[in-house]
Parts: C-alpha cells; sequence; structure tokens
C-alpha cells in the first residue's frame, strides 16, 4: 500500500504520526475526520485531507483508527465496514521501543506507544490503544477496541472487556476482570471484578457511575 490514512484528528493521531516517522513510514501520512472545519489543515505536521468517506476511494492507502474513545472506534470500523472497505486495509502501529516476546501477540488495527511492555502470553485484540508505559504481566487478555491510558499496570490473567477504558496510572490486581465497556479512573486500585459498563474509581476502586453501553 502507497500511503496510511489516519481515522480521527485527536491526539492520538499525533502520537501515531510520531511512531510513524520512528518507522520510516512509507508513502503519504493523511488524516480523515468528518468535522469539515479541520478539512485543508495541519493537525500537528499532517494534513486532513477530508472526510472519513474518502477512505473507501483511497483504496490504495493502508488504514489506522485514531479516535481515542474505543466505542468511537468501533462504530467507525463497523461505517466502514458498511461501506465495504476491506478489512485488510487496517495496520497497526507499534512504537519500535515496545517489548513484545513471542508468547504475546497484539491484534490488527492497533497501536502501542513507548515503553508498553507484555511479559509473557499476553493477548491484545484488535483496534486497541496501548498509551506509554502501559504493563501487561502474564496471561492478560485485552478485548478489542479497549483503552488502556499511559502508565497503567496489569497484574497476571487480567481480563479487559471490549471497549473498556483504563486511566493513567490505574493499578489492576491479579485476575480481575473489567467488563465490556467499563471505565476506571486515573490512579484507581482495582481489587474486584468491575461489571460491564461501569465507571469505577478511588483507592480502592468503587463504583461511582452505573451507565448503558453505548
Amino acid at each position: 500500500m502507497s500511503g496510511l490514512l489516519m481515522v480521527g484528528a485527536s491526539g492520538l493521531a499525533r502520537e501515531a504520526t510520531a511512531v510513524a516517522v520512528l518507522l520510516h513510514q512509507d508513502g503519504p501520512l493523511d488524516i480523515v475526520d468528518d468535522n469539515p472545519a479541520v478539512w485543508g489543515t495541519l493537525h500537528g505536521l499532517t494534513p486532513v485531507i477530508g472526510s472519513v468517506d474518502l477512505v473507501t476511494q483511497l483504496v490504495d492507502h493502508g488504514v489506522l483508527l485514531t479516535l481515542g474513545k474505543g466505542r468511537h472506534r468501533r462504530r467507525v470500523a463497523v461505517r466502514l465496514g458498511m461501506l465495504g472497505m476491506d478489512a485488510s486495509r487496517y495496520r497497526s502501529m507499534i512504537h519500535p521501543r515496545v517489548v513484545l516476546p513471542g508468547s504475546c501477540h497484539i491484534g490488527v488495527g492497533s497501536i502501542a506507544l513507548d515503553g508498553v511492555v507484555l511479559t509473557a502470553d499476553v493477548e491484545v485484540g484488535d483496534h486497541v490503544v496501548l498509551m506509554p508505559q502501559v504493563t501487561l504481566t502474564h496471561g492478560c487478555t485485552v478485548h478489542d477496541y479497549a483503552t488502556i491510558c499511559a502508565g497503567a499496570s496489569l497484574g497476571g490473567d487480567v481480563e479487559v472487556g471490549e471497549a473498556a477504558y483504563i486511566g493513567m496510572n490505574a493499578s489492576i490486581r491479579e485476575g480481575v476482570h473489567i467488563g465490556a465497556g467499563a471505565t476506571v479512573g486515573m490512579g484507581a486500585v482495582v481489587l474486584h471484578d468491575v461489571p460491564a459498563g461501569e465507571t469505577w474509581a478511588g483507592v480502592p476502586a468503587r463504583p461511582i457511575r452505573t451507565g448503558v453501553l453505548t
């Protein structure tokens, strides 16, 4: 493929651009976004060339979803699928300093930034975002569209559900399950399972809000 389209003019797009430069990305690097106010501008050093629908026209470009929230990445992936985009076009973006042993796997379309460590037998799904200095220890499973923010640490055999969000510097005790669409606040210490769709925060973490999955 001759270039890369990042979907979403976000802070995550800036992070992914920096990794693309380190990896000597082949071909043009562009952003598409549905906000017409940013069309024809630079997002950082990267041009925003038009709406998300351009993905279906520039068929020789790889695609990376750079929206910060997992539910938004999932929504766009569904939309692109309905428009007929071949899922084989999705690219991953793995910083060269990510620790990724052979027993670990990072899925298609995922982003792993500087200092991410996977120790052993870790499974990361598709379109997952791992921000800088995330640590995933033995046996962890991170499902599609989850987001784990900078400095978060997961003990052994933790499971993070689809489109869940783990805040900066959160710590998750071994064996804990974070439900689909759940949110864990910044700096939280999670000692018990977090049900799907709930928001937990604090030390130790407790539920502060329940909601409907979207």
